[in-house]
């Protein structure tokens, strides 16, 4: 349906196609396959700009750059560019270039697109976003993983991929039930590649992605190949303070990444802490206020330390827009509010490590996980450090994602 949101901007943005209406054995009308093209209404652009030209800005103490949150000058600039230069009518067609289609999973709608290689003995690879991010983070890998002679590979490490927004996510839209924990995300994911007719895939994840893609090898381990994280937390890190002792063996990249942590939990980890208690209170301003939305995101994009110029502003600008036209930002803050108020969902795992091979990129600038932790939940098949790339490498660094992706999944089916 072609759907006007204005003051209902919960609603999904963009039109089922018609398709066939041909569903495979087994499958029922509850979970059929809908092709699905992203066509956003004028107005609720035009209501975005009105909203944007009436911003009320705060005042800001002098030289606080973000001790205090983002600085007024980063977000001002952001919001004039997103007012006056951003296309998003640009964007949203490159989106539509990409095969995309809904099903309904658990009782939630699903959005992904499902982007086949050329190459008939592609292997299927899910890949899985976290929070505030979306598919748009992976836009620079479909190429090169789908086609990869085309862009100077070998044809033997291609990907059929399959790239969801999460449950209550962006395009997937808001979730109208409790419990949507990752462990359930998990879970209708593996559902999804089920219902896609992959018997035998692989999983990528970062963020919250980086607790999801692990949790599908657990859940369903015959089926999945191999998981490759970045920007990997819970199940990758020590969980609570260490000693001193154990302090003092760590190699100097670990004690640097341990510190960060600990600023981190210290300086920046309001943002989890109210949408782990009360994300409803928050969303009337991320909901109401485009301004407000953007300065809750940008920290997390812009914040981890990166320098404020690390993930391309049009990128960053097509990812929240997902989150706007499609009004999510309650749902999905209410995935962290259900994981903290699971006992299983923040807890340390059974010290057993999974039988799936998991393959852990660190890059430079953002990422904390260190080895001797990881190790003792998972099954460690590769290890990778980066000088450079961000919270968001599939954006800053795709070339060292598709090339440590490539290189993980060769070394499991040879």
């Amino acid at each position: 349906m072609n759907t006007s949101m204005g003051e209902k901007r919960n609603a999904q943005i963009g039109v089922a196609g018609s398709g066939n209406g041909t569903m495979s054995s087994g499958e029922t009308a509850a979970n059929a396959i809908r092709p699905f093209r992203i066509e956003t209404p004028e107005a609720e652009l035009d209501d975005l700009k009105l909203r944007l030209d009436m911003t009320r800005w705060p005042d800001e103490l002098p030289g606080a750059g973000w001790d205090y949150g983002a600085p007024l000058s980063f977000v001002k600039g952001m919001a004039e560019y997103w007012r006056t230069s951003f296309d998003w009518r640009r964007q949203e067609a490159r989106l539509n270039e990409l095969p995309q289609f809904t099903a309904t999973v658990d009782g939630a709608n699903l959005h992904f697109f499902h982007v086949r290689s050329p190459e008939a003995t592609a292997t299927p690879l899910l890949l899985v976003h976290g929070w505030p991010g979306s598919p748009v983070e992976f836009l620079d890998l479909i190429g090169p993983l789908t086609d990869p002679a085309s862009y100077g590979g070998d044809a033997a490490d291609a990907y059929h991929l399959v790239i969801p927004s999460l449950p209550g996510f962006g395009l997937s839209g808001p979730t109208t039930a409790k419990g949507w924990t990752h462990g359930r995300a998990a879970a209708a994911l593996a559902a999804l590649m089920e219902l896609l007719g992959y018997a035998r895939y692989g999983v990528q994840g970062g963020d919250m992605g980086a607790m999801i893609a692990p949790e599908i090898g657990r859940i369903a381990a015959p089926s999945v190949i191999g998981v490759h994280v970045n920007a990997a937390t819970i199940g990758f890190v020590p969980f609570g303070q260490i000693e001193d002792e154990a302090f003092a063996t760590l190699a100097e990249a670990e004690k640097v990444r341990l510190v960060r942590l600990g600023h981190f939990m210290q300086e920046r980890f309001g943002f989890n802490k109210m949408m782990s208690t009360r994300p409803q209170t928050l969303a009337y301003g991320l909901h109401d206020s485009p301004v407000g939305l953007l300065a809750w995101t940008c920290e997390l994009f812009y914040g981890f330390g990166d320098a404020p110029d690390a993930v391309d502003r049009d990128r960053f600008l097509t990812n929240l827009m997902l989150y706007w036209l499609t009004g999510t930002a309650n749902s999905s803050a209410r995935m962290y509010y259900e994981g903290a108020h699971d006992p299983d969902a923040w807890a340390p795992k059974d010290p057993s490590p999974t039988p799936v091979a998991v393959a852990v990129a660190v890059f430079q600038q953002s990422d904390v996980a260190i080895r001797r932790y990881a190790e003792f939940g998972n099954n460690i098949a590769r290890w990778s450090e980066f000088d450079r790339g961000t919270h968001f490498p599939a954006i800053d660094a795709p070339d060292l994602m598709i090339a440590d992706i490539r290189a993980f999944f060769r070394e499991l089916q040879q």
